[in-house]
């Protein structure tokens, strides 16, 4: 059995397992605890009451996190003519072809996010047993398959992250970092839970999120009182 360091034992006996926070609350008690050296990301998780292995029960959208993910997004964008010069304008970090294709099956996978036109998705396709287990296939329900490419790579740069359900229906998301602070993780996760909801399929029944917890990367989850994270979420959009 994997032995947790010092610091993560010291962090876990920071927090109250059995209690539930709102996200002022949580966020307070993150930020309160012992922290790994370098900057830690804060991550959110949920599990709903869905079926994934049910088409009409996936959960899958995007959200544009207010404050950003904290991170500098590496993007690669596979396109040609004007719209390969479009992505470039935008800040892609690469844009090509074959060429981009044939470096990462050699291995070269040193970006975050994807983005491709439908007339080169004849290239990538053979790259989704490479891609697909990491979470870079570039997806039409992502938005990430799109002549508006241009757009697309100022939204992942500005922050959009995108969301979905494992099989065992757990969301697992990265709302920021924790250099950010207090408030702009707060407004990161009401924003993102908002999202969550707002991607509830018609056909969920019952109780949609049946927990939420927040934690740092390297630290021990602390819960979330469902409800008054729920409200607070609500008032996000007041």
């Amino acid at each position: 059995m994997a032995r947790h360091s010092r610091r993560y034992q010291q962090a876990r006996a920071g927090v109250d397992r059995g209690a539930q926070h709102s996200l002022g609350q949580a966020v307070d008690v993150l930020l309160g605890l012992p922290l790994a050296k370098f900057d830690e990301s804060v991550e959110f998780h949920a599990n709903l009451s869905v079926d994934p292995t049910h088409a009409d029960q996936q959960v899958r959208s995007t959200v544009t996190l207010p404050n950003g993910t904290g991170k500098e997004q590496r993007i690669i964008v596979f396109a040609s003519g004007d719209r390969a010069q479009e992505a470039r304008d935008a800040g892609a970090d690469e844009v090509g072809t074959d060429e981009l294709a044939e470096r990462i099956r050699g291995g070269w996978l040193d970006f975050d996010a994807a983005v491709a036109t439908p007339d080169n998705m004849r290239i990538i396709g053979p790259l989704g047993r490479i891609l697909g287990p990491r979470g870079l296939m570039p997806n039409a329900r992502a938005g990430t398959v799109t002549n508006d490419v241009g757009r697309v790579v100022n939204e992942l740069k500005a922050g959009r992250v995108e969301f979905r359900v494992d099989r065992l229906a757990n969301l697992h998301v990265v709302a920021g970092r924790v250099s950010m602070g207090r408030q702009a993780l707060i407004e990161n996760l009401r924003i993102l839970i908002d999202a969550v909801i707002r991607a509830r399929p018609s056909a969920a029944k019952g109780s949609y999120i049946r927990t939420m917890s927040i934690c740092s990367s390297m630290g021990p989850g602390i819960r979330l009182d469902a409800q008054a994270a729920l409200a607070e979420a609500a008032a996000a959009e007041e």
